[in-house]
């Protein structure tokens, strides 16, 4: 079965590098990405797939699914397929769409005697919003066992654990007044933005060593000879753990809480956004990088570790998911540089495409023909997420 699998995934790659080149000659930032989702459904619909357009609340999302039986795991295949603005598609996301949508038409088209359910998820603007964050608040990925994901990269490999995250926006306000003639009428927004930034820093001594916490000023309040009316500063809290970032969320309130009582000032918070960190289901990890190895992909690399933030971490926290790394950049390469704009029509890329997406068919194969499989991706995943 395998073997048709790849067959048949060979025989649609012509399709997939022209769907994949299209994306990467008409990039379209996050929430602006009408072609790619015309081009990518248009594809499934002629598999007969069931398509829905703008779920989640998101106009250039998608859900497209097919059912084989009844009772079988429900395998999702999340794909993003924004480019980044002012450069295009600098992070390898026109590979996404292409190799998730080939994956999910192979299996439909040659595995017939299995129970299973595959749903193709559209996720637009990662680089941007994190739009998994917006379709998780409305309802998205309850309908799914697994979520498996890939990304190009310099390497073939997943990841074990990424950066949880919260983004805020603080204003403060306080009351004007002439700095020279009469300061003591006023009441500054600014030295509460100040005071924060150092309860910040003195909090770094009682935090793990995992914690990163960043600021800037965004509005000062005016020129040096006004008692500053209002103040607003920008904020980033992180963790490799969702408890601890609960945590440090908690303290950084009461800094801010602190600062408007010790300068009289009043104060708004504002969560931007928020993104969990990975729950890595390291049997699934380890599913993925055997496939890799039979297939003698490219670049092979031991997991990573750590990673930065990203709104799959948020998925993870709610279903067993990982994501494949495949190697179609030079070693040392970072996303969101020349390096991938110079890779991305090129024969690395399409073999990525190709090696990525056998990959991906002999992983969803094993958790769909073993159920032993399946049951230790959820029992290990529900270990973790109880602690």
């Amino acid at each position: 079965m395998k073997r048709k699998l790849f067959e048949k995934i060979e025989e649609l790659q012509p399709r997939l590098q022209e769907i994949s080149n299209f994306l990467f000659d008409n990039p379209e930032i996050g929430l602006k990405e009408y072609k790619a989702l015309d081009t990518l459904t248009k594809f499934l619909e002629e598999y007969d797939f069931k398509i829905e357009k703008g779920i989640g609340g998101l106009e250039t999302s998608f859900r497209a699914v097919y059912e084989n039986g009844v009772g079988g795991p429900s395998i999702g295949i999340l794909v993003e397929y924004d480019a980044i603005e002012g450069l295009g598609h600098a992070c390898g996301h026109h590979l996404q769409g292409p190799l998730g949508i080939g994956v999910a038409v192979a299996l439909k088209e040659c595995l017939k005697d299995k129970n299973y359910k595959l749903v193709v998820y559209g996720t637009p603007a990662e680089e941007t919003i994190g739009g998994k964050l917006v379709m998780i608040k409305n309802g998205c990925f309850q309908d799914i066992d697994v979520a498996l994901m890939t990304h190009g990269g310099p390497n073939t490999t997943t990841d074990i654990k990424s950066l949880a995250m919260c983004k805020l926006t603080v204003t403060f306000k306080g009351k004007r007044a002439h700095a020279a003639l009469k300061p003591e009428a006023g009441r500054s927004a600014f030295d509460a933005l100040l005071l924060t930034f150092n309860a910040i820093e003195f909090m770094r001594e009682h935090v793990p060593d995992d914690v990163r916490m960043h600021y800037t000023v965004i509005n000062a309040g005016g020129p040096a000879n006004v008692v500053p009316g209002e103040a607003v500063g920008n904020f980033y809290l992180r963790s490799y753990d969702n408890a601890t970032l609960v945590d440090c969320k908690e303290r950084f309130f009461k800094i801010i809480q602190g600062a408007g009582l010790m300068t009289e000032t009043t104060y708004d918070i504002h969560i931007d956004k928020e993104m969990g960190g990975k729950i890595p289901v390291l049997t699934l990890n380890d599913l993925v990088m055997e496939s890799a190895r039979e297939l003698k992909a490219p670049a092979i690399s031991a997991p990573r570790e750590k990673t930065g933030s990203t709104d799959f971490g948020s998925v993870m926290a709610v279903v067993p998911g990982t994501c494949l790394r495949i190697a179609f950049v030079p070693e040392g390469s970072s996303s969101h540089s020349d390096e991938y704009l110079k890779a991305g029509k090129s024969e690395e890329a399409y073999e990525a495409l190709r090696v990525g997406g056998k990959i991906l068919l002999s992983t969803i194969f094993e958790i769909i023909d073993k159920p032993e499989v399946f049951n230790k991706i959820r029992e290990e995943f529900e270990s973790k997420t109880k602690k």
